[in-house]
């Protein structure tokens, strides 16, 4: 608030310096504070460009690859700023695991015959052998 009132005050020509002693504030902090005033604001055309993006990737990709998908869109951007945007809009890059099928059983390889037949008693030593994989 006080910011606002030396820049009011700046306009009917009071000096910067004088206003920022008599209210306590820094001359530097004034100055800053319009700079940042200056700034585009939070929801610009990069940062919906850079949610489409992300949105399109279904949530996968990082900053490296969605800087290249939003420059593709015609609008370039240097990394540091697509983290910032991604940290300030909450995206945060996953991937998800491919499934892996361990068992296929509908295969055309041939099939070794089942010589046990479930005679889990065999008449003979020697006759049927057993092995364990695990």
């Amino acid at each position: 608030m006080s910011f606002k009132l030396v820049g009011q005050l700046q306009e009917k020509a009071a000096v910067v310096e004088q206003v920022c002693r008599v209210l306590g504030i820094s001359r530097s902090g004034y100055y800053a504070a319009r700079r940042r005033s200056r700034m585009q604001p939070a929801v610009c055309e990069a940062s919906v460009q850079l949610k489409a993006a992300f949105a399109a990737s279904g949530g996968a990709y990082g900053s490296r690859r969605l800087r290249t998908a939003v420059a593709s869109r015609g609008i370039v951007m240097g990394i540091y700023r697509v983290r910032r945007l991604m940290r300030q809009h909450g995206l945060r890059s996953t991937w998800k695991r491919k499934f892996v099928h361990t068992t296929d059983s509908k295969h055309a390889l041939p099939i070794s015959p089942n010589v046990l037949a479930r005679q889990f008693n065999p008449t003979r030593p020697d006759q049927a052998w057993v092995a364990d994989i695990t």
